[in-house]
């Protein structure tokens, strides 16, 4: 079998990899049948002569691979036909942007696999970018916290070599004693909880949360049904009932507004849930929020707020909200939003190295088990030139005008 790690052809261009030179080598060592080529790149983590060094073969060329793994979308006019992919296809949500990229899919008889739907058999991810978009979010709320109201100074995360020296630029501050509220349990929640816990930020229960004063800061990590609840007042204590019922729910996460200086949402939302964070709520005269960082990043999703996407160079516009508009972040009214859709491009090299981990562990041993998982049945969204019966609700999707 052959595998070819692809260049990233998406502008601007990301700097992550599936697999860094070490894992590779793990890679080979584990599955030496495997014939592994790496496509030259200029702006990857890793240059090309750190995979050379490893004895990992490096060309212009990969088109003789069988399998080809990328981080960002593959411009369709680059997909060989016939043959099997892995990227962030960001189609899997219907979105409109990128339907052309499904039809392509299908067009040239490609075998897809996004890295968004390699799950387990209970339907939970297996791999991701999360848990370092988790860590950047924690580290650029309280960069904002610092600017706003010119307490501190810290340099930008991407001037920064790493997970490490986040955490020994954190340290050197003095944080007040604000609230933190962190929306979300899995792996973007983790890495905000490591980046919080490693500076000493006290975790604290949702009702000492919601009800007590601190002297020094505290945060709070909140899963749905601490924001959610039922229209009709039915309590509720097994949360796969708002899974299966979200149009039954409505949030009340009024009641952390009203108590928290920052909000980092690292949820996960579907399209059918409620909204979270409402207009309304910021619009309140008890609403104490000052930063919002919204990690999850959905446009005109669950945080109304989010006005637009920002960037890793300028990470921060002001939200206000009686008129629900962005304007300059110091405006003495503004809520800083940060919301930028990829964060874990920061820290391009420890992101690189935990998803090929991932990957290695999770997905690669499938190929050599007769996927006795069904971990590559149930990623695989295109087959034979039509969506696999697990993806056949996007059949609509791919046929609108």
């Amino acid at each position: 079998m052959k595998f070819g790690i692809l260049k990233e052809r998406k502008s601007p261009t990301d700097k992550r990899v599936v697999f860094s030179p070490n894992e590779l080598v793990k890679l080979k060592t584990l599955y030496p049948e495997v014939n592994v080529k790496v496509e030259s790149s200029v702006s990857r983590a890793f240059s090309d002569a750190e995979y050379q060094n490893l004895g990992i073969e490096v060309v212009d060329d990969i088109s003789d691979s069988d399998v080809f793994f990328g981080v960002k979308e593959v411009p369709v006019e680059d997909m060989i036909p016939n043959k099997s992919y892995f990227f962030f296809s960001h189609t899997i949500k219907k979105q409109p942007h990128n339907k052309a990229l499904l039809q392509g899919l299908l067009a040239k008889n490609i075998d897809f696999y996004d890295h968004e739907t390699i799950v387990n058999a209970d339907n939970h991810r297996l791999i991701g970018f999360g848990y370092y978009a988790g860590m950047v979010g924690a580290y650029n709320s309280i960069r904002a916290f610092g600017l706003k109201f010119e307490l501190f100074k810290l340099p930008k995360a991407e001037t920064l070599s790493g997970k490490e020296d986040l955490i020994r630029h954190l340290k050197r501050i003095v944080l007040p004693p604000i609230k933190f509220v962190v929306t979300g349990t899995g792996k973007v929640g983790s890495g905000v909880k490591e980046i919080l816990d490693a500076i000493k930020v006290k975790s604290v229960t949702v009702d000492n949360y919601l009800t007590k004063n601190y002297t020094q800061s505290v945060y709070t990590q909140i899963d749905v049904l601490d924001y959610n609840q039922r229209k009709d007042g039915t309590a509720v204590l097994e949360k796969h009932d708002f899974f299966k019922n979200p149009q039954e729910y409505e949030s009340n996460f009024d009641r952390f507004t009203k108590v928290s200086d920052v909000v980092i949402t690292a949820h996960f939302h579907a399209n059918e849930a409620p909204q979270i964070l409402t207009k309304e709520m910021l619009q309140s005269k008890d609403c104490k929020i000052k930063i919002v960082a919204d990690i999850s990043c959905d446009i005109n999703g669950p945080i109304a707020c989010m006005l637009r996407s920002s960037t890793i160079e300028e990470p921060f516009y002001g939200y206000l909200p009686i008129e629900n508009k962005e304007v300059d972040v110091f405006h003495p009214a503004a809520i800083v939003v940060m919301a930028v859709d990829n964060l874990p491009c920061t820290l391009p090299k420890d992101a690189s190295e935990g998803f090929g981990a991932m990957f290695l562990e999770h997905v690669i041993p499938a190929f050599f088990n007769g996927d006795k998982d069904g971990i590559l049945q149930r990623a695989k969204i295109t087959e034979n030139g039509k969506l696999t019966t697990r993806f056949s609700y996007l059949q609509d999707y791919v046929e609108r005008e």
